[in-house]
């Protein structure tokens, strides 16, 4: 999980408050101490952390209680909002709005500009946007391949010409074309500084292509020093928005997130893991919510949209209702979910998951079983998948010696069908009989990032 340790603590500290019996000054000061260690863990600036936590203090022991809430739940209430407007309050989204619209990525070497060019590619056109990306780094040889390479992984047309060492020329060459498209995600050259030729560069190339947003690629790991860095970028070239790479598996995460969003510099994208899917918009909202253990549903049923169409979802959520759940629904599960991501990033979605204290080897055991399963199902007859109840002791055996699996891993199978099947039943009684009505009950856990925490 990105900021695993900030988010760990942090919901210790919201733990400690829903035990209290009194909300008093006592109990407020020790508050605020906890969030100023969780913080400064995350390499977050000293100043900025006090004033955070001062400001938290301060609401909390001068205003009033709404009504109808408890001490308790608006303490909670403020430091979340708190964290919200510490982060950047509000989430910034990047408008298509004209044919071509120009995205122009700059940061300095080994923050992942190229990459993040393929990451960003692929989710513009998971939204149905016609996407190209070129190349005009002429200063990294390998630029234009790595670009070319991930292009062709997602299926997004790519100029380039490595020969070519004038970035404007490049650019021209292939102006005319650009036109075809929705969107051009245009990657540029790094330095090992912000020097006067880069700026230079930066400036020739934005004055030829014009470009709509100017992103500043930087890395998660650098810490408080983002800081200076988007500072300089953004009077050097007037950057419109900050992509930070490497979120996950860095503690100083946190230091760069907020060094970025207190300058004019606000985050727009976050790079969580390595693969080209685990790419997400900054929402300041969402991300405080689960760094609280309040669940993500918004982005979590945005996923489940990508990978399975409503119609799919209304249809197999009928089939759950009527008990015609079979291997096959099961399969299509399964396919979703591994689309969607991996299990780690999906329990934190889910409200109230995160505060289970679930060890990461017994979600990758979750992992290489769902691996194991489709094995087995692939090793099924037809009549077996749509009704598993054939499925008898000899079967099972002659199904485990065609998967190269267990009969164990078969009956193992079988258990989590019928656990699923009683489960669709049960989110059937409770309204969860259509995606609409899914996302109903999902949101009951979490409405609107807060959740309806009751002491």
């Amino acid at each position: 999980m990105v900021l695993e340790k900030l988010g760990s603590s942090l919901r210790d500290t919201l733990a400690k408050i829903a035990k209290s019996v009194f909300v008093d000054e006592k109990l407020v000061n020790e508050l605020v101490k906890d969030i100023q260690r969780a913080l400064l863990q995350a390499d977050v600036n000293v100043q900025l952390v006090f004033k955070l936590s001062n400001k938290i203090k301060d609401r909390i022991l001068k205003e009033e209680t709404p009504a109808g809430l408890t001490k308790k739940e608006y303490l909670i209430k403020i430091v979340y909002e708190e964290l919200i407007n510490f982060l950047g309050e509000k989430a910034y989204d990047i408008q298509i709005t004209k044919k071509p619209t120009k995205i122009m990525l700059v940061g300095l070497f080994g923050n992942g500009k190229t990459t993040t060019a393929g990451k960003l590619a692929k989710y513009f056109q998971k939204r149905g946007i016609k996407v190209a990306v070129m190349s005009t780094d002429t200063w990294r040889p390998a630029a234009f391949k790595q670009l070319e390479q991930l292009a062709n992984q997602i299926g997004v047309p790519v100029f380039g010409n490595p020969e070519e060492k004038n970035p404007v020329k490049i650019y021209r060459s292939f102006e005319s074309r650009l036109k075809e498209f929705d969107l051009v995600i245009i990657d540029t050259a790094g330095r090992d500084a912000l020097s006067d030729d880069l700026v230079k560069e930066i400036e020739d190339i934005n004055e030829a292509i014009r470009a709509d947003e100017r992103l500043l690629v930087i890395s998660a790991d650098l810490g408080q020093a983002a800081q200076r860095q988007a500072q300089q970028f953004h009077d050097s070239c007037n950057i419109t928005g900050v992509i930070a790479t490497k979120m996950d598996g860095t503690a100083k995460a946190g230091g760069a997130l907020s060094a970025c969003a207190v300058t004019n510099s606000p985050i727009k994208f976050i790079g969580v893991g390595e693969k080209i899917d685990d790419f997400e918009s900054f929402n300041p909202q969402r991300f405080v919510g689960k760094l609280l253990g309040m669940g993500d549903i918004e982005t979590l049923l945005e996923k489940a949209k990508e990978v399975m169409s409503e119609d799919k979802a209304e249809d197999l959520s009928k089939r759950f209702l009527k008990g015609k759940f079979d291997l096959i629904d099961l399969y299509d599960q399964m396919e979703a979910m591994s689309k969607m991501g991996s299990l780690g990033k999906l329990v934190e979605m889910i409200p109230g998951f995160s505060q289970i204290k679930m060890p990461k080897e017994l979600l990758g055991v979750q992992e290489k079983k769902l691996e194991k399963w489709k094995f087995i199902m692939n090793s099924c007859t037809k009549k077996e998948l749509e009704d598993p109840e054939l499925i008898s002791p000899s079967r099972i055996d002659r199904i485990a010696r065609g998967s190269g699996c267990s009969i164990r891993d078969v009956r193992e199978l079988l258990k989590q069908y019928k656990q699923g099947k009683k489960m669709a039943k049960m989110m059937g009684s409770m309204g969860g009989g259509s995606m609409k009505g899914m996302e109903k009950v999902m949101k009951k856990f979490g409405k609107g990032g807060m959740p309806n925490i009751k002491f």
